[in-house]
């Protein structure tokens, strides 16, 4: 450890009391930061742990007028949830408060004032959206309408969540209110902006050139803001929910989120050590460490910086932001709107037990660098492979022969061979890899490294074989489990950041009253003579009903979505179209030269160098072909993978981009040239024909 730094501060994002927590947030941002503050505890170093719910903003208000009730109902209701969810994983937060408290208010008022006062802020008047009707500023989440890049519907103000891109309102195609539905005026409006580009000079320098440790993606994106040239940004939003702007003439304006919702770190940390928080934000002997998702960076890196900077005053700055990527579900983009999530309360009451299970997998698939993909049945193989047959197989095995040989006693190593104290020199080494994952934000790597040892038990224990050799050479016994127990000892060290229930049972078993890290590696870490507890399973299998059960859940919520999608397509007004004429008649004869049948889709992938092929790959009932379509912009590969399509299946094969294609999709076009896939009302068998 860096013995610069007398005390550390760790802050994770504020997640928003509009929903639960689910796995994504567990994977980009909780799990990383749990474990790294629970190993500096380990070290005795002096830190906290300070979260707490973000309950302010537009999503919250929507929330509220979905449950015809209040903000202050919504924020209730899901920050008990969230901190629920949060105590019975083992995220262990010295606090986790929330930004609807008076503290926060106060504290985030006085800082808004003391910038306003010393001419940190510009004051801007604009045009923004307005519902007549609701008599009401529309908040970029209060307006929908076309996505101007993918032609999605319903794409929200300042995103689309169906391709992702980051939007402002004005970019909207037909553009209408959340509220009443009508078309939004624009009307002039004032708010105050910090100068985000006073500060560009000053923040090149101390990121680009100050820290180019930081993860690629981290600093990848601060340079991608900085190069772009920033601009002012504002502060204050027309809103009736959220901390009131502490100025005259500020009737009907609240702090906007971004700016409120970092102040949460520092009013958090004052609820928890009134007498005694400036020392741990104010001194160069702290060291502060955001954890947060990639989609925050831009606000933790810059502008929650930018706000330090103003006020002055001594504010520390982050030393690291080690934000991770986003984690998919079976292969899906996670979405609270679309309930497509794994949620944290919900796993915890389906899978009693097992906290630790879930902290394992997504520690292990975390998306450190790049977007990843959490799937069930990854899920039931790391349990019942890894946990169940390697750690937990080796320390049941280790502990049970004690008992069976050593009346629970751990033995002398009276006996010892090279093979022994190889496998024992193997210890210190992962010890300082972990440490220097740990160290460097690579918690994967981390994790790997502590199953490493696990592995290294499991496999010394299975070439030695000591209930065998107990037929003929108990004091070789002695020694084999004097070596397997204290593998036991340092595993209970070692997984003790990543696996917190885990090694609580452990150290029953093994007899152990706490986790030193300084203990991991000594070789008297057990002494001959010590006595340890019966062994009881660390893990339990995961069964494939329980895996089924997960499954069912997640294709009844994507039906739910499909016939939501469906209703509010057909709700829409119809609208008048231009129809093309009809084509030259045709006999009956030679319509019935065309065979055409139903097929399912059983891949899919886009033709390289294309933006409109797909390559299908679909079962006819009859043979398995490809077929080459031009669908490319309505339907993405993993949408087409089990659609049960309509295709012309005796139509003469042609090369397409050197794809020999068999067949031809029927496709339904509308005048403004969006395709839809004719499908069968009911499914059918592949290879039906259509007459």
């Amino acid at each position: 450890m860096n013995n610069k730094y007398k005390r550390h501060l760790v802050t994770a994002a504020l997640p928003y009391a509009n929903g639960a927590v689910h796995i994504g947030h567990l994977a980009g941002v909780y799990i990383p930061a749990d474990i790294y503050t629970r190993y500096l505890r380990m070290r005795k170093e002096d830190v906290r742990f300070i979260c707490g719910s973000d309950e302010h903003g537009v999503p919250i208000t929507i929330k509220a007028k979905e449950n015809n009730c209040t903000p202050q109902e919504i924020v209730d209701k899901y920050h008990l949830i969230i901190k629920d969810s949060f105590e019975r994983l083992g995220i262990s937060f010295d606090i986790y408060s929330r930004t609807s408290s008076e503290t926060h208010h106060k504290t985030a008022s006085a800082f808004f004032k003391k910038l306003y006062n010393q001419g940190s802020f510009i004051e801007k008047e604009s045009e923004q959206y307005y519902d007549v009707e609701a008599n009401h500023f529309l908040a970029d989440r209060y307006i929908i309408g076309t996505c101007p890049k993918c032609k999605a519907e319903n794409a929200y103000g300042d995103q689309c969540e169906q391709c992702g891109s980051t939007l402002s309102p004005n970019e909207l195609l037909n553009p209408r209110s959340t509220l009443s539905g009508n078309s939004p005026i624009k009307k002039k409006t004032s708010h105050w902006y910090l100068p985000l580009d006073k500060y560009e000079p000053w923040l090149k320098e101390w990121i680009l050139e100050g820290h180019k440790e930081w993860k690629t993606n981290v600093y990848g994106q601060c340079k991608s803001w900085l190069d772009g040239g920033l601009q002012p940004r504002a502060v204050s939003r027309d809103l009736d929910w959220g901390v009131p702007v502490p100025v005259e003439g500020a009737q009907g304006k609240v702090l906007y989120v971004w700016f409120d919702a970092p102040i949460g770190y520092i009013s958090n940390s004052i609820e928890l050590m009134p007498n005694e928080w400036e020392q741990w934000w104010k001194s160069e002997e702290t060291k502060m460490v955001h954890f947060i998702g990639k989609d925050n960076i831009v606000f933790h890196c810059i502008v929650f910086p930018a706000m330090l900077k103003a006020y002055g005053d001594g504010f520390i700055l982050p030393e690291n932001v080690p934000a991770n990527e986003f984690l998919n579900l079976e292969g899906d983009k996670i979405s609270t709107s679309r309930n497509w999530a794994v949620w944290l309360h919900e796993y915890l009451d389906e899978f009693p037990g097992k906290e630790d299970v879930l902290r394992y997998v997504l520690c292990a698939n975390a998306p450190e660098t790049k977007d990843n993909d959490f799937t069930w049945k990854d899920f039931q193989t790391r349990n019942n492979s890894e946990l169940v047959g390697i750690f937990g197989n080796f320390v049941n095995r280790a502990v049970v022969l004690t008992h069976k040989y050593f009346a629970g006693e751990v033995p002398s190593a009276v006996k010892t061979t090279a093979q022994d104290q190889e496998v024992l020199d193997q210890i210190p080494l992962i010890k300082k890899n972990i440490e220097n994952s740990l160290e460097s934000f690579r918690f994967r790597e981390a994790l790997k490294e502590a199953m490493n040892l696990a592995r290294l038990g499991n496999k010394y224990l299975a070439e030695t074989e000591p209930w065998k050799i107990a037929k003929t050479d108990m004091e070789r016994v002695a020694s084999i489990l004097n070596t397997s127990l204290k593998i036991c000892a340092n595993l209970a060290i070692a997984f003790e950041p990543f696996m917190p229930h885990t090694t609580h049972k452990l150290r029953f078993i093994m007899n152990m009253k706490n986790s030193n890290w300084e203990e991991f590696g000594n070789p008297d870490i057990l002494r001959a003579g010590h006595k340890i507890n019966e062994a009881s399973l660390l893990f339990a299998k995961v069964e494939d009903n329980e895996i089924e059960f997960q499954m069912e859940k997640l294709n009844k919520t994507k039906l739910a979505n499909s016939q939501e999608a469906n209703q509010n397509s057909e709700s829409e007004e119809p609208t008048t179209q231009t129809l093309l004429p009809l084509k030259d008649e045709c006999t009956y004869d030679q319509f019935m030269k065309m065979d055409i049948r139903t097929a399912t889709v059983l891949e899919a992938e886009r033709v390289p160098k294309t933006d409109k092929l797909l390559k299908l790959t679909i079962d006819t009932g009859i043979d398995t072909r490809t077929i080459v379509s031009g669908i490319a912009e309505f339907y993405k590969p993993k949408e087409m993978v089990g659609k049960q399509i309509c295709v012309l299946a005796n139509l003469a094969p042609r090369k397409i981009r050197g794809i020999e294609s068999n067949g031809m999709i029927l496709m339904a076009s509308e005048e403004n040239g969006k395709m839809r896939i004719v499908t069968p009302e009911e499914r059918l068998n592949n290879g039906s024909t259509i007459s």
